[in-house]
Order: C-alpha cells, then sequence, then structure tokens
C-alpha cells in the first residue's frame, strides 16, 4: 500500500465526508483523493498528507486547517464547519486523536508479519535500537524513528508500516498517563512485548511503580494466547510478576532469576563485553557502548534474536557495530572526555549513567554534571537526594548541579568528603566552569532533562 484514498480511510475511522453532496462529481472526486503520510503541523502539511487537528489544553488545531489545506487535501474533523474549501476532503470523526489511532490500527491489520513492541520507564528506545540491530542481521525490519512513540505518534509509526516492505515491526510504544496504553496495544497488537524496567519517571501522573507497572503490563492485553512477553528480571516489580500473566514470560537480565542471562561484563575505554547464556548456547559478545542497562538491553536482544530462531552468531556481529542515539563519547575542545546523556532523564537512568561514570577508565578525575529531573511529582526532591545518596562513596571526584531541584543531589551526596561539590543556576555556568576546570585526562557525564537542554553545554563544548 503507497497511499490510501479518501474512500478507504472513511471506512477505517468511521468517519463521514462533509462540505461535498454525497453522489455528486465533486464528491466522486473527493472520494478518489489520496493520502501517503500524516501531518499534525499545519505549516508542514504537504500536498498528499492528511492532516490532524490536535485538541489541546491551550491550543485547538482546528483553526489551523485552512491553513493546513493551502497545500493539503485532506483534514480530520470533530465538528461541523462554518465554510469548506471546494474540492478538499472534511473527514467529519467522533475525536481527531482516536480517528488517527483508527487509522494506525487499521494499517496494522493489514501488516501479516511478526510485531514486536518495546515499553517501560527508561530504556525503550536504546532496546528498540538494539532489538532492531541485532535483527536486521537477516531480515528487513521496520521500526519506530526517533520518538513517535506515543498516543499519537505510534499511530503514524503504523501509518507508514506498509509503504515500507519488512520481514518484521518493531515499534517503540510510550506512555505518560493512565488509559494511553490500553490504546496503544489495541492498535500495535504486539505478538512479542518487551518491558525494560520499572522505574520513577512520568510519576507526577502514575504516583507510584505499582501503578506504573499496571499500566505498562497492558502492553500484553490484546495479545493472542501464543503471545510472549520478555521482562527484566533484575527489576524486583517485573520480577514480582512471574507467573501471573495470560501470556508466556521469558526473563532476561543478569540475575540466576533469568532465563536468558548476561555473565563476565567487563567495560573498557572501547565498550562492554559479556557472554550470552541461554541454556546450553553460550556466546561471547562486545558492544561500542558503556553500562549494565545496555548490556541488559543486547541481552534481550539476542534473546529475541533466540527465540524467532536467527543466527546469533549473526546477531552478536550487529550489535558489535551498534550505533545509538542516546550516549555518546566525545571529546572537549580543551581534551577532556565528554559522555554524553543529555537525552532526558529519571532517577533510575542517572544512576545507570553514574554507574557508566564510575566504571569508564580514565587518567584524571570523574566529574558528574547533572541537572534537573522533571515530571516526578510528589516525591521530586526525595528523588533527587535518592541520586545524591547514590553518588556517595561511588568513585566520583566532582558533582556540578544545575537548577534549584538538584540542589536536593548535592545536599545528600555532601555526605561523602572526599566529593567537591558545586551548585550552579544555569548552563551558561556550567558551560564556563567546564571549560576553566577540566583538563585533559578528566571525564564528565552530562545527565539532565530534556528542558534542562545541556545539549546546549555539549555544543559548546565539545572539539
Amino acid at each position: 500500500m503507497k497511499n490510501m484514498t479518501v474512500e478507504e480511510i472513511l471506512k477505517a475511522v468511521n468517519g463521514r465526508l462533509l462540505g461535498a453532496e454525497e453522489g455528486s462529481s465533486e464528491y466522486k472526486d473527493i472520494l478518489a483523493i489520496s493520502v501517503d503520510d500524516i501531518s499534525m503541523n499545519s505549516r508542514e502539511a504537504g500536498e498528499r498528507d492528511i492532516f490532524v487537528p490536535l485538541v489541546g489544553t491551550n491550543v485547538d488545531a482546528h483553526r489551523f486547517i485552512d491553513g493546513a489545506l493551502e497545500k493539503a487535501n485532506v483534514t480530520f474533523t470533530d465538528r461541523e464547519l462554518s465554510t469548506y474549501i471546494p474540492g478538499k476532503a472534511y473527514i467529519k470523526v467522533e475525536n481527531t486523536i482516536k480517528a488517527l489511532q483508527m487509522l494506525g490500527g487499521y494499517i496494522r491489520k493489514k501488516y501479516d508479519k511478526t510485531v514486536i513492541a518495546v515499553t517501560g520507564s527508561v530504556g525503550k528506545t536504546t532496546t528498540r535500537e538494539m532489538i532492531t540491530a541485532a535483527l536486521s542481521a537477516e531480515n528487513k525490519v521496520y521500526h519506530t524513528e526517533k520518538n513517535f512513540n506515543s498516543e499519537t505518534g505510534a499511530p503514524i509509526t503504523l501509518f507508514k508500516m506498509l509503504d515500507n516492505p519488512s520481514d518484521l515491526a518493531v515499534l517503540e510504544l510510550g506512555i505518560s498517563d493512565f488509559g494511553e496504553m490500553d490504546d496503544l496495544a489495541e492498535i500495535a497488537l504486539p505478538d512479542i512485548a518487551v518491558v525494560t524496567v520499572i522505574g520513577d519517571a512520568h510519576q507526577q501522573f502514575f504516583k507510584t511503580r505499582e501503578n506504573t507497572r499496571t499500566e505498562k503490563l497492558k502492553i500484553a492485553s490484546r495479545m493472542d494466547n501464543d503471545g510472549v512477553i520478555f521482562l527484566n528480571a533484575d527489576d524486583p516489580l517485573l520480577l514480582d510478576v512471574k507467573g501471573k500473566m495470560p501470556v508466556k514470560q521469558i526473563y532476561y537480565g543478569t540475575t540466576e532469576d533469568a532465563e536468558i542471562r548476561a555473565v563476565d561484563i567487563t567495560q573498557t575505554k572501547a565498550g562492554t563485553s559479556f557472554t550470552y547464556i541461554h541454556g546450553d548456547k553460550k556466546v561471547p559478545i562486545k558492544i561500542p557502548v558503556f553500562g549494565k542497562h545496555n548490556v541488559i538491553d543486547a541481552t534481550v536482544a539476542m534473546g529475541l534474536a533466540d527465540h524467532l530462531g536467527f543466527d546469533l552468531s549473526k546477531a552478536a556481529e550487529s550489535l558489535s557495530k551498534f550505533e545509538g542515539q542516546r550516549q555518546r563519547v566525545v571529546k572537549a575542545k580543551t581534551g577532556f572526555t565528554i559522555i554524553d546523556d543529555t537525552y532526558n532523564a529519571s532517577p533510575d537512568s542517572m544512576k545507570a549513567a553514574l554507574e557508566v561514570l564510575k566504571n569508564h577508565e580514565t587518567s584524571g578525575r570523574r566529574v558528574a554534571v547533572l541537572g534537573d529531573m522533571f515530571e516526578l511529582g510528589d516525591n521530586t526532591a526525595e528523588l533527587h537526594a535518592g541520586v545524591g545518596r547514590f553518588i556517595v562513596n561511588n568513585n566520583i571526584d566532582i558533582l556540578v548541579t544545575v537548577g534549584d531541584l538538584s540542589k536536593n543531589i548535592a545536599n545528600a551526596a555532601s555526605e561523602d568528603k572526599n566529593i567537591e561539590i558545586h551548585c550552579l543556576k544555569t548552563i551558561e555556568e556550567a558551560i564556563e566552569y567546564l571549560q576553566n576546570n577540566l583538563f585533559d585526562g578528566d571525564t564528565v557525564l552530562l545527565k539532565a532533562s530534556n528542558g534542562m537542554h545541556f545539549k546546549d553545554i555539549v555544543k559548546e563544548i565539545e572539539e
């Protein structure tokens, strides 16, 4: 399917055409209009796009319909409009987000290959990328791009599925509120699911980790009886549901509780090596990234290749060339090493990044530059303090915090009298500190929520 006609879209979303008299020549011409992409930005809507006007808390994008239709020919709308542009398709639906999801789900039902869906509080993107890498050794894999994993992003990923011939698909599903996974599972219909970690991300919405677990595990709610879910055995909350789900469970990780396991983990300047074990199978693996969390992600990627009957040596070779989006190791202009882990942060991912810094080979000092973490709800201060306690006696020489919330990290870490601590207010102050106080041989970790704009620090100091 290279495109969909308006007639087919109407059937997919149970919509009704406005602005043209049914049975007229104009009506018939509109039914034949083709669409091959989706746009939610009126300024970027192209001729063959369908415009989806979202209704948000502050903005109702229905007011941008006329602007979108300057180029596009098709739009959803949840209401009758006062005027209609002749020859344009106005598809009336009950709710534009639900219509978008129905459109994605319609395409998914036409896809007859295996669909793997990944969710979790942290590590979704890296896990999805590693699974894609491992399975791509022998297959053409369709996968989520960028961060198109939400209630609006996932349907767009699904819509493009049939336009990208593949042997299987790896989807990333992200949620931030109750009920969203019900909708995503309904349209994604995964054959295999992966849950990475149940953490403190989005506690502003879910309140407790147990609530987060309940919502995340709904990824399996639309799976057939022969479905399989891979769960991280290193996470006690996921281990606690062992034997309590209606689908087959396969546990992965580094503990004895894992059916597929990583052992003999060694970190060097070039990356991390470990051995993949499943029953009698043992496969040595080297990945060019750092940290136990990345080893666990690579383990489930190997586990999926194993489960699907693919060549494990080829999967391991593919993982050895893995290039992720999230964590980079680069040089600064003044010679020190930067661990750029600036793509968002939660308490769990920040602790994992600190483990990477702790184990990173360096001839100089280990410096952690940490910023505020958002969307943590009522426990924000305590969750920041927990990161500070994690730093104590953990081989960090200098701690630099940026922002008001991260002062809680500094206060808790001050228990370790061997750590030099600096509390800064802005990223400009952080840039100045790094440029004037770090030298060749030092290694610095940068980690904060996206809203802290730590990427701007890296841009300024990177070689």
